[in-house]
């Protein structure tokens, strides 16, 4: 591994951004041309979710796993200002975990994409997987919604077709 200067190792630090990141690119296309219709970076919601599908109720976040410090093969923490990274990392999940919680809730579903998740070897099950997950909050939503109303129009018949 080439040894990088502290100002090179910093300027590339900087130059990483939080937005239209290529895993995120990644989903909101396969999104896009499976049908699904959503709104990027919506900030009305808390942690501001990179992708929003409003008629699905659902919130998609897509992480790195560095920065979030995902516990697979692809994080490893810094070897030098180990305290601060390790401080770093400890504050955005919980921050993490709280938007989660503060978006659930709200009503809102959350689901998470790791940044190894979408590696050539298993991207194509958890793009599938996701818009399965979708579909089928999306036929629970609705079948609820539809029992619901069932049962409100059955028990109104009930008490019109009733004789005292």
């Amino acid at each position: 591994m080439a040894k990088i200067s502290k100002e090179k190792r910093s300027k590339i630090m900087a130059s990483i951004h939080s937005k239209n990141t290529k895993p995120e690119i990644i989903v909101r296309h396969y999104l896009w041309k499976n049908g699904f219709r959503y709104r990027l970076n919506y900030n009305r919601l808390p942690g501001h979710p990179d992708i929003v599908l409003r008629k699905y109720r659902t919130c998609i976040f897509v992480n790195g796993c560095f920065w979030h410090g995902h516990n697979c093969p692809n994080f490893r923490p810094p070897k030098t200002n180990k305290e601060f990274w390790e401080t770093k990392i400890q504050h955005n999940r919980e921050r993490d975990k709280e938007e989660q919680r503060q978006l659930r809730d709200m009503g809102w579903h959350v689901i998470t994409i790791w940044e190894c998740q979408l590696k050539k070897d298993v991207i194509e099950h958890t793009l599938k997987s996701l818009a399965f997950t979708l579909n089928h909050i999306f036929l629970t939503d609705k079948s609820i919604k539809n029992y619901r109303e069932m049962i409100g129009n059955i028990n109104k018949h009930i008490d019109i077709a009733a004789e005292p």
